[in-house]
């Protein structure tokens, strides 16, 4: 990636990268904590309960321009101001006090700006699933702070930033061969270099080598680990940030990151990684029964160094040329519902069919992985490639993330129904919805949405269609109250898919 201008952004930029911020930020804000407050005209008003105070926004899928209520008329809010309001109401609606999501909020919105100054200097990749994968300036669309990278200087992380098209080498290490830690099928990795006798190879992202090196300082001392330079070509990453795909290898590596990405520090953690074969075995199995073209990427294995065994563990995962059908291009769904240049949602000149290709190849091998296979996809828009032909046409669905995955009876069906729910209609099939709805007026999906759903015979399915409300997880909450990562909390939202039909 060409060297960027670090200095703060320009007028435009900035508003842009608060427009950017707000959104998300409004979105957890009306979803979880603001009560509607109906008043005549075009904007919609909420009344914030622990303030009283009343707030406006130009309404939509993405809300903007938020106004308060103060000495009888509106006062613009900047994203600043913004997250002073939020926070305010959050300590007076919980009783809690917590000085890091703030500080999050602002890290995201100026991760937004410098994001936005270096895309304009990028070159974006050709690849139309290159250009999906970095696509997501928004992120994720109901999180307070979707872009923070961890407070740390711009130049510390931007060089690995997906959204700033940027690429680059792989650190290649050696680790003595007497500490290595693997499970699986790591057989890739020895392709990427050569190791000294006495070692095995293992690659590195060079974000996390400088987020851990002081920790590692002695195992490069005492020649537990050897640098042996960099991969002879570059890897992109993807909207994960830590995976990176090397295209001509058809290869996906997943990392460690010492930083904190929406909800959760982003290590490959022992415990995930310890019962990984299991879930991937059984994720790949369900989709073997099933057959194409629905696919699973496999998190083949993982190879780590034994003293430390989650800050330098890389993960395998299965490329794509091996699953897709032939002359499909794949796309990742959040890119689908983020926008980017190419993307088929927004061209489609027929966006009824289009839509009802796509609910047929993703719906079937979610609901099908789990009543005949009990295997819960995380399948959310970051997880779900969809495929489309020539014409931009859906013609395939490819999930990902055995660590995200869960198996049953780990957990009771109704929580893993709960969250797949979650993952595939309230995350997913929503947002695709109402980013084909804004480029195409006039749609309504949800009929053609319950038709799919209505076709498979779970259980399950009558309630979903009938319920006046669906789970929505509680972002802004979970990281204001300390929650863990991990630990969903739902909200009931409107059932976009009750009483039609």
């Amino acid at each position: 990636m060409d060297r960027v201008d670090l200095k703060p952004p320009a007028d435009t930029v900035g508003q842009r990268a608060d427009a950017y911020a707000a959104a998300p930020l409004l979105n957890c804000l009306l979803r979880e904590v603001a009560e509607p407050h109906p008043v005549p005209g075009p904007r919609a008003v909420f009344r914030l309960p622990g303030t009283g105070r009343l707030l406006r926004v130009r309404p939509g899928r993405r809300p903007a321009d938020p106004e308060v209520h103060a000495a009888g008329d509106w006062h613009r809010l900047g994203h600043s101001e913004l997250v002073k309001l939020v926070a305010e109401e959050l300590r007076r609606h919980t009783g809690l006090s917590n000085g890091d999501l703030p500080a999050e909020m602002i890290d995201s919105r100026d991760a937004v700006a410098a994001l936005l100054t270096a895309r304009a200097r990028a070159t974006a990749p050709e690849d139309p699933y290159l250009r999906s994968e970095q696509s997501l300036i928004t992120g994720h669309p109901y999180h307070p702070a979707p872009k923070a990278r961890g407070g740390g200087p711009v130049a510390s992380w931007l060089p690995y930033a997906p959204e700033a098209h940027a690429r680059f080498p792989l650190v290649l290490l050696g680790v003595r061969e007497d500490q290595v830690a693997e499970e699986g099928d790591t057989s890739a990795l020895d392709a990427l270099g050569t190791a000294p006798p006495g070692y095995r190879l293992l690659p590195a992202h060079p974000w996390q080598l400088d987020l851990v090196a002081r920790d590692l300082a002695p195992a490069f001392a005492d020649g537990r680990l050897v640098r042996l330079g960099t991969t002879a070509f570059d890897a992109w990453p993807t909207a994960a940030i830590r995976t990176v795909y090397e295209p001509r290898r058809d290869l996906f590596l997943k990392f460690s990151l010492d930083v904190r990405i929406t909800n959760d520090i982003r290590r490959l953690w022992r415990h995930d990684l310890l019962k990984l074969r299991r879930t991937d075995s059984a994720a790949s199995a369900a989709f073997a029964a099933m057959g194409p073209p629905a696919a699973w990427l496999s998190d083949r294995g993982y190879r780590t160094a034994a003293f430390a065994f989650e800050e330098l563990a890389v993960l395998v995962r299965d490329g794509l040329r091996g699953h897709l059908l032939p002359g499909a291009t794949p796309l990742l769904a959040a890119g689908l519902a983020e926008g980017f240049e190419g993307s088929p949602l927004a061209a489609t000149a027929d966006p009824d069919a289009w839509w009802e290709a796509y609910l047929r190849q993703v719906i079937p091998p979610a609901l099908t992985a789990f009543d005949a296979h009990g295997v819960v996809l995380e399948a959310h828009l970051q997880n779900t490639l969809v495929a489309v032909d020539a014409a931009g046409t859906p013609v395939q669905a490819l999930f990902r993330d055995a660590e995200g995955a869960k198996v049953l009876p780990d957990v009771p069906r109704a929580a893993g129904w709960e969250r797949l729910v979650y993952c595939l209609v309230v995350n997913h099939l929503s947002e695709i919805a109402a980013a084909l709805a804004e480029h195409h007026p006039g749609l309504d999906p949800w009929p053609a949405a319950r038709r799919e759903l209505a076709r498979h015979d779970l259980p399950e399915i009558p309630a979903l269609l009938t319920a006046p409300t669906l789970p929505g997880k509680t972002n802004l909450l979970l990281r204001w109250t300390h929650a863990d990562g991990a630990d969903a909390r739902y909200l009931p939202l409107p059932n976009p898919l009750a009483d039609r039909g």
